[in-house]
Parts: C-alpha cells; sequence; structure tokens
C-alpha cells in the first residue's frame, strides 16, 4: 500500500487520516438532496450510535491499525493476518446478529484460509515484530466486528448506503486524522503526494466503501469479508500484469484453492 507506492517516508496515521477525510469531503454533497437529509433527520438516537460506532471501529481502529501495522512489519505479514478476518466474523455473526454459515460455506471458508495460508507459506517471524503482530491482531479484531456491525445496520434495507458511509466515515476520517496529527504530524505534501491522495480518496475510498456497504444489505458479514479477501488474489494478478512481479506455482496453488473456497461461501446465494 503505501510501502509500495514508495511513500515509506510519510507518517502512516496522519496519510491514513488525510485519505478518509478527502474521501469524505467528496461525498459529502452527495448527501444535500432532500431525500438523502430528510432520512438523516430521522435517525433515531440508536441508529445514529450505532453509526458513530461503525466510523470509530471501521475506519479509525481498523484503517489506523493497518497503516501502522504496514509500517512496522513486512506487507505480506500484514496480508497474511487479515485474512483471518472470515473466520473471526463468522463466529462473531452467529453469536450476535444470528447469521448461521452452512455447512458448505464452513468448508469453503477453511478451504479459503487454507489456500491463504499455501500462498504465504513458510511465513517468517521475528521476535522483533511483536509490537507489529500485537497492531495487527487488534486491526483485525476490529475488521470481524466493523462487519458485523456494518451488516447490522444494512441489511435491514431502511438505510441509503450513501447516508452510512458519509455519517461512519465521517466520524472515522476526522478522529483518524486528529489522532495522526497529534502522533506523528503533518507530512510534507508535494505534487505527487496529493496525487496519491486523491486517488486513494476517490476511487479506493469514496467508491470501494460505498460499494461496500452497498453489498452489505444483501450478502452475510461472512459473504462480504470472503469476498474482501479475494482482493489477494487480484492484487497478485494486477501486479503480474501491470508490474512484472512473478507468480511462483505454490502461489498460484495458493490462489486457486482460496478462489474455490471463495465460490463454495457465495453458491448459497444461488440455492
Amino acid at each position: 500500500m503505501i510501502i509500495k507506492l514508495g511513500l515509506k517516508e510519510i507518517p502512516p496515521l496522519t496519510f491514513a487520516g488525510l485519505r478518509y477525510f478527502i474521501a469524505f469531503i467528496i461525498l459529502l454533497p452527495f448527501i444535500f438532496r432532500k431525500e438523502k437529509l430528510e432520512e438523516i433527520k430521522s435517525l433515531d438516537k440508536k441508529t445514529w450510535q450505532k453509526l458513530i460506532l461503525l466510523g470509530i471501529i471501521f475506519y479509525t481502529a481498523t484503517q489506523g491499525t493497518q497503516f501502522i501495522g504496514l509500517s512496522l512489519l513486512p506487507s505480506v505479514t500484514v496480508s497474511l493476518w487479515l485474512n483471518f478476518t472470515p473466520i473471526i466474523v463468522a463466529l462473531l455473526g452467529i453469536f450476535l446478529i444470528s447469521e448461521i454459515p452452512t455447512k458448505q460455506q464452513w468448508f469453503g471458508t477453511l478451504l479459503f484460509i487454507a489456500g491463504i495460508l499455501v500462498y504465504f507459506f513458510p511465513v517468517s517471524l521475528s521476535s522483533n515484530q511483536t509490537l507489529g503482530l500485537i497492531v495487527m491482531t487488534i486491526g483485525v479484531l476490529a475488521n470481524s466486528g466493523s462487519a458485523i456491525l456494518g451488516r447490522d445496520i444494512n441489511r435491514s434495507g431502511k438505510h441509503h448506503p450513501l447516508v452510512v458511509t458519509v455519517i461512519s466515515m465521517g466520524v472515522g476520517a476526522i478522529l483518524l486524522l486528529i489522532t495522526g496529527i497529534i502522533v506523528q504530524g503533518l507530512p510534507a505534501i508535494n505534487f505527487i503526494t496529493i496525487l496519491y491522495l486523491l486517488w486513494l480518496a476517490l476511487i479506493n475510498t469514496a467508491l470501494a466503501f460505498t460499494l461496500w456497504n452497498i453489498s452489505q444489505r444483501s450478502l452475510t458479514a461472512m459473504e462480504s469479508s470472503i469476498i474482501n479477501g479475494t482482493m489477494l488474489i487480484q492484487i497478485a494478478l494486477l501486479a503480474w500484469i501491470f508490474l512484472g512481479e512473478s507468480i511462483s506455482l505454490k502461489e498460484i496453488l495458493g490462489m486457486v484453492i482460496a478462489a474455490i473456497g471463495a465460490l463454495f461461501v457465495q453458491l448459497k446465494r444461488t440455492s
């Protein structure tokens, strides 16, 4: 992510805060329409509490820990840790929102995790990575919790995905940016940094997170998490096509196993 973009010198928390705050500003004008404003005015106290909590968990905690994790750990280790999210989401979903996976979905999830382990094997962890692993463990738990809470908010279909995205992202982005500035200060902003920020804010954040909330209307939390996990496959293929990065036979095998597992989880949708 930031490391790949060659922005290692930029404080990760501040950069993340700027990215999400700019995305919030991009989306903000779209809710100044009569029907969106009326919906926001009609939100009850409980819904406001959920949206604020979603912003804190999904943006401030989840995204913040991922950016910190990338500054402390190799990107491979961060990706491996994040791909354990579906298992935690599946377990939390049973107890918190009564979404019980089928046997086929459990099999598909385990197959997906097996594929991820094959892809990353062997993973070497050193003792000086302890802090990074603690940060990423918190990040995975926050990511899992936000998937459950997001699904709980979106599955009723009562709230427009844009309203959910703008309110939660606004809360989380402001907190993340303030935290980043206090802890790490402001980064040196140059033209290249601005281009990266605008691209990430518009495509990877404003658009991507709105689509995420749309998907959570119809997909269970577990199904969404599995699809989100397939980013590993997408990134590897795009890096091969556009950057010329090689993919080993072991990595291809891992991606195939993970893809089959993801397919098993989603096949339930057609039955």
